[in-house]
């Protein structure tokens, strides 16, 4: 069984709606899926806030590349274009672990290189799994430490949203 930790977000356009389709095309391969959060903007680029989840999906037929792709396909469905790093998106699916696979692969880094530096990560993926681990330098470290060792500005940007994302059907 296959199983990955996936970060979606958006801010063009119906971010609900990008973020439900994600939910959605899992279908029954979704674990759990986090509450919505808004969060500031990450990386410098002048842009409107972000509505941000995590999902945690398993499938016995999917290995990693795969998570990847199906996150690629979902992003083209939603029209993403890549225009400026860390710029605006109608929909971005990270994967952020796959099983306990470690890769320094540019086109799939595992686990994702800059997750424990990302509060928009780290807090919906705690609802999910309180006991969460990420593996981050020489080992697997508790990603509650993560949060609480990063910025309160960083922390500060990440606001629970009264949306939400209805459970896979």
């Amino acid at each position: 069984m296959s199983r990955a930790v996936l970060s979606i977000g958006s801010n063009v356009g119906d971010s609900r709606a990008h973020l439900q389709s994600v939910v959605d095309a899992l279908g029954s391969r979704v674990v759990g899926v986090s509450g919505l959060y808004a969060t500031a903007p990450w990386g410098g680029v002048e842009q409107q806030d972000f509505l941000n989840a995590v999902v945690i999906a398993e499938d016995s037929d999917f290995d990693c590349r795969q998570w990847l792709r199906f996150g690629q396909e979902l992003e083209a469905a939603a029209d993403r274009v890549r225009v400026e790093r860390w710029g605006p998106r109608t929909l971005d699916v990270d994967v952020i672990t796959c099983d306990d696979v470690r890769s320094d692969d540019p086109t799939l880094t595992l686990p994702h290189p800059r997750a424990h530096e990302r509060a928009f990560v780290l807090v919906p993926w705690l609802d999910v799994d309180p006991d969460a681990q990420l593996f981050v330098g020489d080992g697997p470290q508790r990603v509650d430490a993560l949060l609480a060792a990063s910025s309160a500005d960083e922390r500060a940007g990440v606001r629970r949203s009264h949306l939400a994302l209805r459970p896979a059907s």
